[in-house]
């Protein structure tokens, strides 16, 4: 209505915009698809710069940020499917499973490079650190899942959306960082893990 106004002025007539619970409605729904971005952009932003300080490594930083991204455009996409709407109370989900999904894949990639720092093959690198973090990655993961995933049968529909959506992000960020932050490191890491033992010596 607000581009109709302004794309079609008219000296005679003037636009009066939506009162009441349409116009509380519409105002919302304004504000939470503009805050949705920002929040994204300032999410993703801050694990950037804290991943670079930590890592000192671009490459290391985007086999750590890329599953967290494909898995937040999955939950987006899975929203409409279940019937979720993106508003007020659904809006931090992202944000929150970002967040604590990106544990899992500094604990691992975190012996990944400590591994690969002592001369060890890439592969080898990742089965030490599977070893050594592995466990207690899938332990929590699930935990985490069952225990908010029972939120799906509360009446109330907010604590249910909530339940199903963060299950979900839980469950697939430990997926993702199991199976597609290796396979990212060898892809961007590849040739450029090589070195690190004559670094060391």
């Amino acid at each position: 209505m607000k581009r109709y106004a302004a794309e079609h002025p008219t000296p005679n007539l003037e636009f009066k915009l939506a009162t009441g619970n349409m116009g509380v409605a519409a105002a919302t729904n304004e504000a939470v698809d503009q805050a949705r971005w920002e929040m994204s952009f300032a999410i993703f932003g801050a694990l950037l710069a804290m991943c670079l300080v930590t890592f000192r490594s671009l490459r290391a930083t985007l086999c750590i940020l890329i599953p967290l991204a494909i898995v937040s455009v999955l939950c987006e996409a899975l929203m409409p499917l279940l019937g979720i709407g993106l508003k007020v109370s659904t809006l931090p989900v992202v944000a929150l499973g970002v967040g604590v999904g990106v544990d899992y894949g500094i604990y691992l990639y975190d012996r990944i490079e400590t591994h690969l720092r002592e001369g060890k093959p890439l592969g080898e690198a990742f089965f030490e650190a599977l070893n050594e973090r592995g466990t207690a990655m899938v332990f929590t993961a699930v935990t985490m899942t069952i225990g908010v995933g029972t939120w799906a049968w509360s009446a109330l529909k907010f604590q249910a959306d909530m339940g199903v959506l963060l299950a979900f992000m839980f469950f697939l960020n430990m997926v993702g960082a199991l199976f597609l932050l290796p396979a990212l490191a060898a892809f961007l890491l590849g040739r450029h893990a090589a070195p690190r033992r004559a670094r060391s010596e």
